[in-house]
């Protein structure tokens, strides 16, 4: 599907929109859906037509393609394209998300993980699945610094987020948001964990940025990451974007990444009724986890 380097240069400029066809009929969507699935796995439903040809109309516009068929050819290019593969990503993906979301979950990571691990006097790392603009995979580092800080031990911990986005990842490693995202966190981070930068934003300090380091990955290619005895998995709000079958060969992969002893949470209602032979269901009131067995 290669079309020549002048093409991808054409693609490029922008030009006047006018006569772009608005209306994406089975034919293209069908494309556009079975690129998407090849290319980074990524599910698109038939109630969602509408959604992804906003999305890539909003790609269009920018690049200076006028119909769909151009622009699948310009993605299509070869690797100059990286570029507006991630661009592309970064419309189709929800990035809607904040510190301590889920409040279940983070509870259950404080009440019964970190305690675990800290009797077991060893290092802790977590990595955050689809950690958008970096507010989870920090929330779960405050967690963890905050437990270890209680009791002093020279055990390292570290947490690892990744995305598909690389926008949303340039963010997350600049640890900066906006004010409003403050309100997030409990009175006793905001003073421990933030400063000021502007009248309008915050940023996490840098004691806590460099136990946190973002990189991008694809979940097409999970079963590469380089990861290994794990003591927190934390994905959630993720597996909406894949079909059921993928979901289970996504979580059955991660699970591979765990310690015994590990936990795996997910979004409650993402994945039901899933079993692995190495894995045991932990109880807790409004989440989805799983233990790695000892």
């Amino acid at each position: 599907m290669a079309e020549t380097a002048g093409h991808v240069q054409a693609c490029g400029k922008p030009r006047p929109q006018a006569g772009v066809s608005l209306e994406m009929d089975d034919q293209q969507f069908t494309e556009w859906t079975n690129l998407l699935e090849r290319r980074i796995g990524l599910f698109i439903a038939p109630d969602r037509r509408s959604f992804l040809a906003r999305g890539i109309r909003s790609r269009m516009r920018v690049t200076g393609c006028r119909e769909y068929g151009e622009y699948y050819r310009c993605l299509c290019s070869g690797s100059s394209q990286a570029k507006e593969w991630s661009l592309l990503i970064d419309c189709l993906t929800v990035h809607e998300t904040s510190f301590f979301r889920h409040e279940s979950s983070m509870r259950l990571v404080e009440e019964e993980v970190l305690p675990a691990a800290l009797e077991q006097d060893r290092g802790f790392h977590v990595w955050s699945v689809g950690c958008a603009t970096g507010e989870e995979a920090y929330s779960l580092a405050m967690l963890v610094d905050a437990c270890y800080s209680m009791r002093p031990s020279d055990q390292y911990f570290g947490v690892t987020g990744t995305d598909i986005s690389l926008p949303s990842l340039h963010h997350a490693r600049a640890g900066t948001y906006l004010n409003r995202r403050f309100r997030d966190l409990r009175e006793g981070f905001q003073h421990e964990y933030c400063q000021k930068v502007t009248n309008s934003r915050f940023q996490i300090k840098a004691s806590l940025r460099k136990r946190v380091c973002f990189s991008q990955l694809n979940l097409r290619d999970v079963k590469n990451a380089p990861f290994a005895n794990l003591d927190l998995i934390y994905c959630q709000n993720l597996l909406i974007y894949y079909e059921h079958e993928r979901r289970l060969q996504i979580v059955n992969q991660l699970a591979e990444f765990l310690r015994p002893g590990g936990v795996m949470i997910l979004g409650p209602g993402e994945l039901l009724e899933w079993k692995h032979p190495d894995m045991e269901k932990v109880r807790y009131e409004d989440t989805l986890a799983y233990r790695h067995a000892d």
